[in-house]
């Protein structure tokens, strides 16, 4: 299958091109590099070392015997977007390729708009892309868990069936974003379900939880193919920023109570999913939702895990709680369903003991590069 992978240079993309064409799949990416250039705006890094786009796919096809080819570009310039599409003719465009953190997106007025205009406006020209140059094109979008918010009710898959006055219609399900990172990717979800209806486009959105994890099959075959670790209080998720903290033996701080309970999955079993919905593509017209993770844990269980392991590695490090930097419910009923992609066929991994043991290693032995200031919040949401 000829797969375009959006935002194949960033955390989620690159392994998943690397697994896409280990598959036998004709992948290419498209990236405008621009996830280096938030980590020299921030000053801040990738705790593992990454190499050039181009060294990296250059390494896999020495390691694989397999070509990825690349376009340098933005989403956001349609004429790029255009060739791409005529030169590559996909069957599938698995789009990556957004702002993805909450924290960047609430540092002011210019941040806040560049993540919309970017997300929105980007995902408008591939919806247009596919519209014009590949009808039968197959959108595999990353959504976000974060779109549905923390509802006092379970969290269904993209719809919910509502019986008002006596009436019943199954619609799509109440969105309460808790960022403008989040809010942009409720305006794709809404753009995308319009052009499913209008044009007939077939379109799965990937509501993904937070992905944890380091290593993939491919990702561990030559040290130029390593993914990126973020750990900042930008772009590092609580996982990885408690694993970082714990390794240059600063305290593990959890924002406000700690009760805040999240969605995640392994990244194994991210670029599964993708495989997955490529495999069984959604049906013409169909805009598909799939909510995309494996376990559900609060802020407070996962800082205790990581205190745990580290304990074990011997390094001593204590849970601390500091001042919430978000507007957020931090004690609140979760209870979300994810059996679509189970019952295509998914097995998921887990977030065992090892799991974190290996994340934990990774940064001890790279804990020259954690750049200590940056472990701490910067960014708040009042």
């Amino acid at each position: 299958m000829r797969i375009i992978v959006a935002g194949g240079d960033g955390f989620c993309g690159w392994p998943t091109a690397l697994y896409l064409s280990k598959q036998g799949h004709d992948v290419t990416i498209v990236d405008n590099l621009v996830r280096r250039k938030y980590d020299d705006e921030l000053r801040s890094n990738s705790v593992t070392p990454i190499a050039s786009l181009e060294d990296r796919v250059a390494k896999w096809k020495e390691v694989s015997g397999k070509e990825i080819k690349t376009f340098i570009g933005d989403l956001n310039h349609y004429d790029f977007l255009s060739e791409v599409f005529r030169q590559t003719e996909p069957e599938a465009f698995v789009h990556f390729a957004e702002q993805r953190s909450a924290p960047y997106s609430m540092i002011d007025r210019e941040h806040a708009v560049y993540t919309q205009t970017n997300n929105v406006m980007g995902n408008l020209n591939v919806l247009y892309a596919i519209k014009e140059f590949a009808p039968e094109c197959h959108l595999i979008k990353l959504g976000t868990m974060g779109e549905y918010g923390t509802p006092n009710i379970d969290i269904e898959e993209g719809y919910i069936e509502i019986e008002h006055k006596g009436r019943k219609d199954t619609l799509p399900y109440p969105k309460q974003p808790g960022s403008f990172y989040h809010l942009s990717k409720v305006h794709d979800s809404h753009n995308i379900m319009f052009a499913c209806k209008i044009w007939g486009i077939r379109a799965t959105d990937l509501n993904q939880g937070i992905v944890y994890g380091l290593h993939t099959a491919e990702t561990q075959l030559d040290p130029m193919l390593v993914n990126r670790v973020d750990y900042d209080g930008v772009f590092g998720t609580a996982l990885n920023r408690f694993v970082n903290q714990a390794a240059i033996g600063h305290d593990i701080t959890v924002y406000g109570s700690g009760g805040q309970t999240r969605a995640f999955l392994n990244i194994e079993d991210t670029v599964r999913c993708v495989e997955i919905a490529a495999e069984n593509p959604a049906d013409k017209g169909e805009f598909r939702v799939f909510n995309q993770f494996t376990e559900w844990f609060s802020v407070q269980d996962l800082a205790e895990r990581v205190q745990k392991i580290a304990k074990e590695e011997g390094l001593d490090t204590q849970v601390k709680k500091i001042e919430n930097p978000r507007i957020e419910n931090e004690d609140h009923y979760y209870n979300a369903v994810n059996t679509k992609l189970r019952d295509l066929g998914l097995e998921p991994h887990l977030l065992t003991d090892d799991v974190i043991r290996d994340i934990l290693r990774t940064a001890v032995e790279n804990k020259n590069r954690i750049i200590k200031e940056n472990v701490l919040p910067s960014i708040t949401w009042k």
